[in-house]
C-alpha cells in the first residue's frame, strides 16, 4: 500500500483523520474506542460528518464533550474560538485549519497547560495497543522536540497549551491509530502551502507558517498559492514530520484503491479547503524474492537428463526446472538448465543438481520476480481454470489436462474452454 497525500487547501490534525476515515470510513469504530483507551473521559465523542463545500463532499471530523448541554456548549464555542470557524475576513489574526495549540481561549482568558513529560507519561500508561501508543508518542515527541528548540526549553519541560486539551490529543491518538491501521504502507506528499499573514498566539502575534512548523517542515517542499492565513498547523506539522513522506509515488505503476477527502473549517474564494488522501495499492503485481541455479551438460544422455530433472522438479523448494539447447565450444550440443526455488533452498538445490547430473559448476543468485494473484475455480462441469488477476482486469485459461481427456475435435474443445473460462471468470466477479 502506498499513500499520498495532496495537501490542497492546508493539513491539521483533523484534516488528516478526516480525509483517512473518509478513505478507511469502517475504521471509525477503532477510531472511537481508541479514544477510550487512551484515557479520555467517557463523555467525549469523535464523529466522522459528510461535508459539502459548495464543490466536493467529503468529511470532518468533529470531536465533542457530551456532559450536560452547558458544558458541550461551551465547549462547543471554546472549540471555535480556536479556529474551527474561521470564515472571517481577519484572516492575518484568525487561525484557518483548526485549533492552534497556543491560541488564546477568548471565552476563559488563561489555558490549561500540560507538560509534555505529563502528556507522555499519560499515553505510556494508557491501554492503547502498544504500536498506536508508540505512534501517538512519536507525533506528540515530534511537537515538544519543535517547541522547545523554538523557546529555548529542555524538551520535557515543554508546556503545551491547546494541544494538551482533549480535543487535540484526541486528534493526535486518531491520527496514530489510522496511520497503524494502514500497516505496512509508504508515504508521500505533495508540495506544501506557504500561507502568508500572521496568527495570534499566547506569544503574541507570530508570523506564519509558525517558527514550530517551519523547524518541523525542514527539506519539505513549499509553493505560494497567494491564499492568506495558517494553512499547515503545527499538529499537522508533526503527522507529516513522524511519516516522513516522500515527494511523490515513484514512477512504477500504482493501482488506485482508495481516496478520501478531509475539509477544513476555513473557506477559501473559488477553492476548496481539503486535504486529498489516494491510497494505492500494487495487488495486481506481487514482488518477491526467488533463488535461480543454473549450468550446461554435454555429457549426459537425454535419457539420463530427462531422470535427473525429474528428480529435480520434485524436491521440496523447487519451483520449476527448464532445460533448453545451446551450442558451446567446438560447436558442441549441450543443455542449459535452469532452476528456480525459493531462496532459502537454494544451497539444498544445489547440492542435489550436483548428485543427479554430471555438471561440475553451478551459478546461483537471488532476484526479484514479479507475479499476478491467481486463484483456481472449477466450473459447474467439472473443469479447473485460473483467474489472473492482471492491471487490466481478470483473465482465465482453463487447465489443459481437464481438455485433453476429451477426444473431439479441436473446435469441439476450444469452445468448451471458452465456455468454462467465461463461467470461471463470473464465478471470480461474484465472489469478489
Amino acid at each position: 500500500m502506498h499513500v499520498h497525500l495532496d495537501v490542497l487547501g492546508g493539513i491539521a490534525g483533523d484534516m488528516f483523520v478526516a480525509a483517512m476515515l473518509d478513505a478507511w470510513p469502517d475504521l471509525a469504530e477503532t477510531v472511537q474506542e481508541n479514544l477510550r483507551l487512551a484515557g479520555l473521559q467517557d463523555d467525549v465523542e469523535a464523529v466522522v460528518r459528510s461535508h459539502n463545500d459548495g464543490v466536493l463532499t467529503g468529511s470532518r471530523f468533529d470531536v465533542t464533550k457530551m456532559g450536560s448541554v452547558q458544558e458541550a456548549a461551551r465547549s462547543h464555542a471554546s472549540h471555535h474560538a480556536h479556529g474551527h470557524a474561521h470564515e472571517h475576513d481577519d484572516h492575518d489574526e484568525r487561525h484557518g485549519q483548526h485549533h492552534h495549540e497556543h491560541v488564546r481561549d477568548e471565552h476563559h482568558g488563561h489555558h490549561n497547560h500540560t507538560h509534555w513529560r505529563d502528556l507522555r507519561a499519560m499515553l505510556e500508561g494508557s491501554r492503547l495497543d502498544e504500536a498506536v501508543k508508540r505512534a501517538a508518542i512519536a507525533i506528540f515527541h515530534e511537537l515538544a522536540l519543535a517547541e522547545a528548540a523554538v523557546h529555548g526549553r529542555h524538551v520535557d519541560d515543554v508546556a503545551f497549551h491547546e494541544v494538551g486539551n482533549w480535543d487535540s490529543i484526541a486528534d493526535i491518538v486518531a491520527a496514530a491509530t489510522l496511520i497503524e491501521a494502514v500497516g505496512e504502507a509508504s508515504w508521500s506528499v505533495g508540495s506544501l502551502p506557504l500561507g502568508r499573514g500572521w496568527v495570534k498566539t499566547d506569544h503574541g502575534r507570530l508570523p506564519v507558517p509558525a517558527p514550530a512548523t517551519t523547524l518541523l517542515l525542514r527539506g519539505f517542499t513549499f509553493h505560494d498559492d497567494g491564499r492568506p492565513g495558517e494553512r499547515i498547523t503545527p499538529t499537522g506539522a508533526a503527522i507529516l514530520r513522524y511519516l516522513s513522506p516522500s515527494s511523490g509515488i515513484g514512477s512504477s505503476p500504482h493501482v488506485l484503491d482508495r481516496t478520501g477527502i478531509g475539509f477544513g473549517t476555513r473557506r477559501f474564494p473559488g477553492m476548496s479547503n481539503m486535504l486529498r488522501v489516494q491510497a494505492f495499492t500494487n495487488e495486481a503485481a506481487v514482488q518477491e524474492r526467488i533463488g535461480v541455479i543454473q549450468f550446461e551438460i554435454d555429457d549426459q544422455t537425454g535419457e539420463e537428463m530427462a531422470v535427473a530433472l525429474d528428480h529435480i522438479r520434485a524436491a521440496e523448494g523447487v519451483i520449476d526446472v527448464i532445460q533448453s539447447p545451446v551450442f558451446g565450444k567446438k560447436g558442441r550440443m549441450m543443455a542449459s538448465v535452469q532452476v528456480l526455488t525459493r531462496p532459502d533452498a537454494i544451497e539444498a538445490i544445489g547440492a542435489l543438481c550436483f548428485r543427479q547430473t554430471t555438471t561440475l559448476g553451478l551459478r546461483s543468485r537471488t532476484e526479484a520476480r514479479t507475479i499476478l494473484p491467481r486463484q483456481a475455480v472449477t466450473t459447474s462441469d467439472g473443469m479447473r481454470v485460473k483467474i489472473a488477476d492482471r492491471p487490466g482486469g481478470p483473465t482465465a485459461k482453463a487447465e489443459m489436462d481437464d481438455l485433453q481427456a476429451l477426444r473431439q475435435s479441436h473446435k469441439a474443445r476450444s469452445e468448451l474452454r471458452r465456455c468454462a473460462e467465461a463461467e470461471a471468470l463470473e464465478k471470480s466477479h461474484d465472489h469478489h
